[in-house]
């Protein structure tokens, strides 16, 4: 029996250093459509990387399109599943010798810098051209890539580009940005650029914290600096390097960064605030707290929104989680992988491929050496000791959402975990900007899955982080300004096994919130009161002045003239009523009408400073149009900041909402208004809320010919004119004179009478009996 055990025992210690040899991979070549010999099928250039260190570049939304940079470069649709001719770059563009120093995908193009000029290829409409707007040599660009789906928000970080000279003298480097993925460029001035020391190593929008942070590159020390408040009183922690530093942005806009040169790697999990080395576990009992401690000398980095690996070359492949808590690198099984050409490229989560390219010395097309990593089996080696993953289930419906928090709003999110049974892991949330995000997060049970499990759900409140009460204002961002935040769910305690429990990930804009509108109310039409027609308000031509568009605007509200009047504006959201809003806002007639004023002056709205009116704001505005009154440039005159004197106190105040019960009153005129209403509270909503309605203002009388004072003098005179002649005719009819004028009345009038017996009567004094008369003689 005991020697029996002793077979066993010795039969596993051989069994061991087999399993051990097992390779991490396995090498095969894709070769593809080489059939027969063929000559150069793509004209133009071919186009090769400036410097000896190859770099592959992965479009991180769609997965099997990538561009490989080295001696040649390559472009594939399909993840180098077939031989490739290189990529060459049409001779008509006259480039010359094509020497490429930097790639980025932004969207459907490929942006490259060749020669110091960028280029752009639409690679779906298979499209070459140089990008505009570019004046002096550039080398590098940055960007970034959203794949939450067609948002516009989404495909507005795709769309925001950085060309510029790596290494040049920061305070006199030329700087271009781009906002439409890189067809065209303009110049980016950054404000004390002049002032800056040092050499610049890059320029990033960060979307995840909404800053551009610029890094300086000084004596062999770097850090990042920072353009928007609170970021921009202090720069990041400074750091070390040496040679030339590459930075690679991780996608899944979390503020990952991944720094590094040949002898180091560095991370930063806030967008370069803090910048730490990563550790190396040779083994159980070996460590290292960085590359360059473990001297070894960086040759290709990979990294996809949770993964990282290095390739050395001392042919030695590592992999490391970029979790919350496992940030640090292990070494894998030694195999033959290293060559110059060699590159690292995640396919998809848990997947490494390592890839070569191989020339053919018959055809002009080269091969592709394949090694594919299965990192979770690599990582169930016994060897490496690696504890399981105390998770079973993570998560949410959320995940790889975009959601949108406007101003004084809230936003519901829930998670659910369910862990293996007899362990604790930790769900922790965190947001990317909490400058501007603040949460509160509730966990509790939430019953048992099919397997007796716990299930454990996850509540996530989140609002903006200047109405959480709890931060204070030197930490918080400008609250005018849209900001962005990704919001993320991950185990604070997760080993590095858990390869296929990625984080919980959505994209938090604090912003407009394209679904609301404003609606003022119309209870009380001109159209229900029967003042006015429907039909002859859509059909009616010829008496309008203007064609009134009853399909916008419906039947106007009517408004009794002598009575002051605001609207009743109504805030709506995707078609339900939110509330009636109070906030400031203003009004301007759309035709021209401006028969109407307000019932409050800069003095009676108790204005501390020259309040804004709508003349001030057309001629700020420019040719911009008279409706450029909006969040954006209203100044409040109640405001302590505002230094403009108030000079003008009796001016009308044309602002209504707020803090005043300023009023609308019209003119003694009848008639249709059109009104523009625009909201320019800047604390109420992210979005320019306007609309335009009608009003039909009745009641008023028509306007006198003259004015009131010469009708009144007119009847007054009438008055004392007729008292005077009551008085006088009776006196005077008792005189000679008097007498003579009766009696000479008294004669027309029967000279009169006789004439309307024998002619038709036209004489002023024939009476009413001679024309009965004269009717009765004719019959």
């Amino acid at each position: 029996m005991l020697v029996s055990m002793l077979v066993m025992v010795a039969a596993t210690l051989r069994l061991c250093p087999l399993a051990r040899a097992q390779p991490l991979c396995r090498n095969h070549i894709v070769r593809t459509g080489k059939v027969f010999p063929m000559r150069q099928q793509m004209q133009g250039d071919h186009e090769r990387l400036s410097s000896m260190t190859t770099r592959l570049i992965r479009h991180p939304c769609q997965e099997n399109i990538a561009l490989y940079l080295g001696r040649q470069l390559f472009f594939t649709r399909n993840n180098f599943e077939s031989s490739l001719l290189p990529f060459s770059i049409p001779t008509i563009l006259q480039v010359g010798v094509p020497e490429v120093t930097h790639a980025h995908f932004a969207g459907p193009l490929l942006l490259l810098v060749v020669n110091q000029k960028v280029y752009f290829y639409d690679y779906e409409a298979e499209f070459w051209a140089p990008s505009r707007g570019i004046k002096h040599p550039v080398s590098h660009l940055s960007g970034d890539n959203c794949c939450y789906g067609e948002h516009f928000l989404c495909l507005d970080i795709s769309s925001f580009i950085f060309a510029y000279l790596y290494g040049d003298a920061i305070a006199q480097t030329k700087i271009y940005f781009s906002d439409n993925q890189g067809r065209t460029f303009q110049k980016y001035l950054q404000k004390g650029q002049e002032e800056l020391v040092g050499s610049l190593g890059g320029i990033f929008y960060f979307h995840s914290l909404s800053q551009i942070g610029l890094l300086l590159i000084n004596q062999g020390r770097a850090q990042f600096l920072y353009t928007d408040y609170p970021l921009n009183h202090s720069l990041g922690l400074p750091f070390n390097y040496s040679g030339s530093l590459e930075v690679i942005v991780a996608p899944g806009q979390k503020g990952i960064l991944l720094l590094w040169f040949e002898k180091n790697l560095l991370i930063s999990k806030n967008v370069g605030q803090l910048v730490d080395s990563v550790p190396v576990k040779e083994s159980q009992s070996v460590s290292h707290s960085s590359i360059l401690e473990a001297n070894l000398t960086i040759h290709s980095v990979a990294a996809n929104e949770n993964e990282m690996a290095v390739l050395t070359r001392e042919n030695k492949l590592y992999y490391g989680s970029l979790g919350i808590l496992t940030n640090f690198l292990i070494k894998f099984a030694d195999q033959n992988l290293w060559s110059q050409e060699t590159v690292l490229m995640f396919t998809k989560p848990g997947i490494l491929q390592v890839l070569t390219p191989i020339p053919d010395a018959s055809f002009p097309a080269f091969d592709f050496q394949k090694c594919i990593v299965n990192i979770q089996a690599v990582l169930m080696d016994p060897q490496l000791q690696i504890g399981f993953c105390k998770v079973e289930l993570l998560q949410a419906d959320f995940e790889d959402k975009m959601y949108i928090i406007d101003m004084n709003s809230k936003l519901e999110l829930a998670a659910f975990m369910i862990p293996r049974p007899g362990t604790s892991p930790v769900p922790v949330v965190t947001v990317s900007n909490p400058h501007s995000l603040g949460l509160q997060a509730v966990i509790y049970e939430n019953g048992y899955s099919y397997d007796g499990n716990i299930e454990y759900r996850l509540n996530i409140s989140l609002r903006q982080q200047q109405h959480g009460g709890r931060a204070d204002p030197s930490f918080t961002s400008r609250i005018q300004k849209p900001t962005m935040s990704t919001v993320t769910v991950d185990i604070a305690n997760k080993e590095i096994s858990c390869v296929d429990l990625k984080p919980l990930t959505a994209i938090i804009s604090i912003g407009c919130d394209i679904d609301k509108k404003i609606v003022v109310r119309n209870e009380i039409s001109a159209c229900n009161k029967g003042i006015l027609d429907p039909v002859t308000l859509q059909k009616s031509t010829e008496d309008l002045v203007v064609r009134y568009p009853y399909k916008k605007l419906g039947c106007p509200l009517l408004v009794y003239y002598d009575i002051p009047w605001k609207p009743v504006v109504e805030l709506w959201r995707d078609g339900s009523f939110q509330e009636v809003i109070h906030a400031e806002y203003v009004l301007l007639e759309v035709n021209g009408l401006f028969t109407y004023t307000y019932s409050l002056t800069a003095r009676t709205a108790l204005c501390t400073s020259q309040p804004q009116n709508w003349s001030s704001i057309v001629k700020a505005g420019g040719h911009m149009g008279s409706y450029t009154w909006n969040r954006e440039n209203y100044v409040s005159c109640h405001d302590p900041n505002n230094r403009v004197p108030l000079e003008w106190p009796d001016v009308p105040y044309h602002i209504l909402g707020g803090p005043t019960d300023n009023k609308v009153t019209f003119n003694q005129r009848n008639g249709i208004y059109v009104f523009f209403i625009s909201i320019v509270d800047p604390y109420y909503s992210y979005c320019h809320l306007e609309n335009t309605f009608s009003v039909y203002v009745y009641g008023a009388f028509p306007l006198p010919l003259f004015p009131p004072e010469i009708t009144i003098l007119l009847l007054m005179l009438a008055i004392l004119l007729s008292v005077w002649l009551a008085y006088m005719i009776p006196k005077v009819l008792h005189t000679e004179w008097g007498r003579r004028v009766w009696g000479l009345w008294a004669h027309l009038g029967r000279s009169c009478a006789r004439s309307c017996g024998h002619v038709p009567c036209k004489c002023c004094a024939c009476t009413e009996e001679a024309q009965t008369h004269l009717k009765i003689k004719n019959v």
